[in-house]
């Protein structure tokens, strides 16, 4: 085990729903932390001021001096911003290639020891999705920028505060009919995102340093029918899901991405068109000695009447 005293950690993005999880590991750890973040007051109001150990302070990962002033002095460093609806600046070139490039290069420069890149299961800089395609070319980036990243990919990320499984739920129990993305066959392998965090701190205090990708996916991979199924019978729902061509749904997220809001937009569209399974040839939680938790087993601690 690598010892923790001292070591500080800067973590970008640590007031997110991954990373404000990140942060709480990493201080169980032993580790003194930097959230690094654009609004540091909402550190101090999910952490407390109390804690010496735990540092809020203003950054944009767009700005270059910004970025290097969060990192001076850090042992280690994880990325764990993420982009999932663009507005107009902020772009998944801008936060997923050009942002995670500037980390990368900022921290090479600035003599960090240790890089943790938040990506996901199954980015490729070859792919058709745009938002696919650019988390794989934001791999690559980091790659070139710091030789010994290492990248942790979650598959679809689960909590009880999450706007995944809560807006599942709130469909089920309010529509008479669900409207399933496609026959509902897309394969999706759900991560608790504790278990997300728990990695995330044993990869930051593991001894080695060889760049390394970790695929992170729960213990069951279902169909996005069998997973709306699951969850409907925790929480006590019989459902009719009736399948919805994706062309539909692109037309409907083109509509919606009109308004200032959108409900839906198209990026989101074609990740349901997409299998999102960890890879057996790829280090998981297994290799880190992590046993995952279920979406059933999360879910009966979130519904009031389960189990």
């Amino acid at each position: 085990m690598v010892a923790t005293n001292g070591r500080t950690v800067t973590v970008f993005g640590g007031t997110g729903f991954l990373g404000r999880r990140i942060v709480r590991h990493l201080r169980s750890r032993g580790f003194p932390v930097r959230i690094a973040s654009r609004h540091p007051g909402r550190g101090d109001r999910q952490f407390g001021p109390d804690d010496p150990q735990l540092q809020s302070v203003q950054a944009d990962i767009q700005d270059e001096r910004s970025v290097a002033d969060a990192l001076a002095g850090a042992y280690g460093v994880v990325n764990a911003v993420s982009l999932y609806v663009e507005h107009g600046q902020e772009t998944f070139h801008s936060a997923h290639v050009e942002s995670a490039q500037r980390v990368a290069a900022q921290a090479h420069r600035a003599g960090v020891d240790r890089l943790i890149h938040v990506s996901g299961i199954g980015a490729d800089a070859a792919s058709p999705s745009r938002y696919i395609r650019k988390r794989g070319e934001g791999e690559l980036a980091v790659r070139a920028a710091f030789v010994e990243a290492l990248f942790i990919r979650p598959a679809v990320m689960f909590g009880p505060d999450d706007a995944f499984l809560n807006t599942i739920l709130t469909l089920l129990r309010r529509l008479p009919v669900y409207p399933m993305f496609g026959r509902g066959v897309t394969r999706l392998q759900p991560a608790y995102v504790e278990d997300v965090a728990e990695a995330i701190g044993q990869t930051m205090q593991r001894a080695e340093t060889a760049s390394t990708i970790f695929e992170l996916g729960g213990p069951r991979v279902y169909s996005y029918e069998e997973f709306l199924r699951a969850v409907a019978h925790q929480a006590g729902l019989a459902p009719r899901l009736i399948p919805i061509p994706f062309a539909v749904w692109h037309a409907l997220a083109w509509a919606s991405e009109i308004l200032p809001s959108p409900l839906l937009t198209r990026n989101q569209v074609e990740l349901m068109q997409i299998d999102t399974v960890s890879s057996p040839e790829v280090p998981g939680f297994v290799e880190l000695g992590i046993t995952p938790h279920s979406v059933e087993a999360i879910l009966q601690k979130m519904l009031p009447n389960s189990g």
